[in-house]
């Protein structure tokens, strides 16, 4: 064998070395997301049928502020909350929407900060369906109402405060989404949020972004 050819093959198998570890090193970095650092369970009912439980993985770490107004909403610690609220709005293939636990038609609601607060910040984006983000009438007007994409949703980045992710209970995302509504996207039946609260986490863990 010359030592041109040895050369060769040393600088092909050397490439191809260099090629394989920026490619694993990029699929890590890329599955490694946003911590999970408590969770919250909604328990369901859709008119009197019992339909199961969702369980959301939200961000204390990349949304502190968002995610603290969530949970404490979920738990009721203020003495108001999500507790007994309806999902007010359903559209197939887009959003389910709730937290508007004052006026139940989403006009109403507010954050345990106020009646409103400032969008904490955009470093997370609707990469698909089931996450988890406020909703708004505008630039920093976040009280307590809420929305859980069922399709991936990019045109709302930037303009929504993404904060958590479904973990269980896509199924129960997946009724709602399926129910009867009015022409004005509101539900026939009530889809009541009839329990709720804090699941805490001992050790935070990441999920993946899609």
């Amino acid at each position: 064998m010359s030592l041109l050819f040895k050369g060769n093959l040393f600088c092909l198998f050397f490439a191809l070395f260099l090629i394989l570890g920026i490619n694993c090193s990029n699929g890590n970095g890329d599955k490694k997301g946003p911590k999970v650092t408590q969770k919250v369970y909604f328990n369901i009912t859709i008119g009197d049928e019992p339909v199961g439980s969702i369980i959301i993985g939200i961000f204390g770490k990349t949304v502190p502020k968002t995610a603290n107004n969530f949970a404490e909403l979920a738990a009721g610690t203020k003495g108001f909350g999500y507790k007994g609220s309806i999902f007010h709005r359903v559209i197939k293939n887009f959003m389910i929407q709730g937290g508007d636990f004052t006026n139940r038609d989403g006009t109403g609601g507010k954050s345990i900060y106020g009646a409103k607060f400032p969008d904490e910040n955009f470093k997370l984006k609707h990469y698909g369906p089931f996450w988890l983000s406020m909703a708004n009438s505008g630039p920093d007007t976040n009280g307590s109402q809420f929305f859980i994409t069922t399709i991936k949703t990019g045109w709302l980045d930037g303009r929504h405060v993404v904060f958590g992710k479904v973990l269980e209970g896509i199924e129960v995302v997946k009724k709602i989404e399926g129910t009867a509504t009015t022409p004005n996207d509101k539900p026939k039946k009530d889809v009541t949020i009839v329990d709720c609260g804090i699941i805490e986490v001992e050790t935070p863990f990441s999920i993946e972004q899609n």
